[in-house]
């Protein structure tokens, strides 16, 4: 399988704003396909409503959007990183109504959406800041909205592209969405096919779900430790920590308090928990 790359050699830079806008600079978009992923084109169709309000992080060349906007959809927003590559979009979408280009963090991004679209997005980050997406994408959808598109059922060898597997879609994604749809996708293009999976997740509005910084843990078994003893307090529905070791997730159906999270952890004094905004 051709191995789809951000870089034509391994970089150890910063994957922030000066990475992403130096690819599109260099031309270096591997990952680009040129068009709208098949399998997002035929989940579009199906939509029911042209108005809902759709979001899709890290747009890229915004194949998906324009796609939208010529099957008559009225508010799309597209947001990335890359001054660059947001530059051109606004010329490109300069004389199309109903759609907004956002040159940003995602992750600073405020709003309520019905449709989130993912295409790309999810393997360009580092993994430790996937409890960060989860937590970010609950919070920007509106009353059972939708996080649907595409994710890889792959490892690769350095990233970005970060690959990732069902299973820890589910462990990640477990309580906070209800599972409608995560499979195999049928519509891949060919140098992807076999690779990836559809989801479509739907927000559940009827639990709690907030990050905290913790500081302490130094390897995988004292993480999965951890999470065992988070996920045997009362009212936790999933508990995860960030492959850094810097950051854990927990959805649970009602607000926990700080000194109850602290108390599981007083067992030893160099575990530390803090709550994120």
């Amino acid at each position: 399988m051709q191995e789809e790359k951000c870089c034509v050699v391994t970089c150890d830079n910063p994957i922030d704003q000066n990475y992403w806008n130096q690819q599109y600079a260099s031309n270096n978009t591997g990952w680009d396909l040129g068009e709208v992923s098949p399998a997002i084109k035929s989940y579009i169709d199906k939509l029911p409503s042209k108005s809902i309000s759709i979001l899709i992080p890290g747009c890229g060349n915004a194949y998906e959007a324009a796609y939208l906007m010529d099957q008559g959809f009225t508010n799309v927003t597209v947001i990335d990183i890359a001054p660059l590559l947001t530059a051109k979009l606004q010329e490109k979408f300069a004389d199309t109504k109903g759609i907004k280009i956002i040159q940003g963090d995602f992750f600073d991004h405020e709003g309520q959406y019905d449709l989130i679209i993912e295409q790309t997005f999810f393997c360009a980050i580092p993994p430790s800041m996937r409890q960060r997406y989860a937590n970010k994408m609950h919070r920007l959808l509106s009353h059972n909205g939708i996080l649907s598109g595409l994710l890889f059922d792959r490892e690769f060898e350095n990233g970005p592209p970060f690959g990732g597997s069902r299973s820890e879609y589910e462990n990640l994604f477990k309580a906070a969405f209800t599972f409608k749809q995560i499979e195999p996708s049928q519509d891949s293009v060919e140098k992807r096919a076999g690779s990836e999976l559809f989801i479509e997740l739907q927000k559940d509005d009827n639990i709690k779900v907030a990050p905290y910084a913790i500081d302490g843990i130094t390897c995988s078994n004292c993480s999965k430790t951890i999470v065992g003893q988070f996920m045997a307090v009362d009212g936790v529905l999933n508990c995860s920590i960030s492959t850094d070791f810097k950051e854990l997730l927990l959805v649970s159906r009602s607000e926990i308090p700080i000194e109850s999270l602290r108390r599981v952890l007083a067992y030893d004094k160099k575990y530390q928990i803090e709550p994120k905004s």
